[in-house]
């Protein structure tokens, strides 16, 4: 199969899996949220209206229509560009969503900055040192992937806010304000989003880099003398490219859903804080603007790493 053929079956995949990712996830979302106990109407009404006020607010608001109905109605609104309005505050869901989105594209950005080096560092560190040292780094990638996003968050604050005082322990912004306004606001929560995800993908980077350094044309290239960057450079790295963009992209991906549970720790006004609230707030139209727009960038992320790595390889096949 050639290299544009492989490009275009990869492409048609990416239609296919974006199409089907919107419809599964948005009729999760709405089957798990009208299975939550108490509606918008409660919520709105602070659960403390009679039943026939929450009857006539359930009709306004729609909520007395069948579930599928519901998510037809939504589905063929979103086709239009229409996302709706707020069941709780009855603001459109836009305006509530852009604001939000800003927020998290610029913590997501800086977390992946701080991310991606540290990945290829302790991958290198994993795959092509001694094997005392190997494990030692592995071992390392082990426990730091697996320690809860939870008590990441936790032990950066105690460190970095209430013993050294060097950061603020929330990153509450202005109202209207940009995060880019207070750089040192983002710098909590890019930290306990890379640190975790960079250890798990240095782990996955690894195992290729350790198959890379094993490989035939690699050892016959120490033999004749080659060592150090210029091994890696031309010996090693053409083989762990694909991997390596699958590991970036699947780490990006990662960093976007763990924003959540960061950014609500921390009061940090971005998507995930913004879910969780609507959440709370069995605010549908929200819950499930934020999941669809979650799943979208991850599955634009995993198919531009596809594209990237089909590309990779076909050139390492013409090499």
């Amino acid at each position: 199969m050639s290299a544009r053929s492989s490009l275009a079956r990869t492409g048609s995949l990416v239609l296919v899996r974006a199409a089907a990712t919107a419809v599964v996830v948005s009729a999760v979302v709405f089957a798990a949220v009208s299975a939550l106990p108490s509606d918008a109407a409660e919520t709105r009404t602070g659960s403390r209206a009679d039943e026939e006020t929450l009857r006539q607010l359930r009709e306004t608001l729609g909520l007395d229509a069948p579930l599928w109905q519901r998510w037809g109605q939504w589905t063929a609104a979103i086709l239009r560009g229409d996302w709706g309005r707020s069941l709780v505050t009855d603001r459109p869901v836009a305006d509530l969503l852009l604001p939000r989105l800003e927020a998290t594209a610029v913590l997501t950005a800086a977390a992946v900055l701080i991310a991606l080096p540290l990945m290829f560092a302790l991958g290198w560190a994993i795959g092509g040192s001694r094997p005392g040292w190997a494990r030692r780094w592995a071992a390392l990638s082990t426990t730091v992937s697996s320690i809860p996003q939870v008590v990441v968050v936790a032990a950066l604050v105690l460190v970095l806010s209430a013993l050294l005082g060097w950061l603020p322990p929330v990153s509450l912004l202005l109202p209207g304000g940009s995060p880019l306004d207070r750089p040192d606001l983002l710098v909590l929560p890019s930290l306990a989003l890379a640190l975790p995800a960079a250890a798990w993908g240095g782990g996955l980077l690894g195992g290729a880099v350790a198959d890379a350094c094993a490989a035939p044309h690699v050892r016959d290239a120490v033999a004749r003398g080659v060592t150090g960057l210029r091994l890696h450079v031309r010996h090693v790295l053409p083989f762990v490219l694909s991997p390596a963009i699958r590991a970036a992209a699947t780490l990006t991906a990662g960093t976007v859903t763990a924003a959540a549970v960061v950014e609500t720790m921390l009061g940090y006004q971005g998507l995930g804080e913004l879910l969780v609230t609507a959440v709370a707030g069995r605010d549908t139209p929200i819950v499930a603007a934020v999941g669809l727009i979650g799943a979208l960038i991850v599955v634009a992320g995993t198919a531009l790493a596809d594209l990237a790595a089909t590309a990779a390889d076909a050139r390492q096949e013409r090499r």
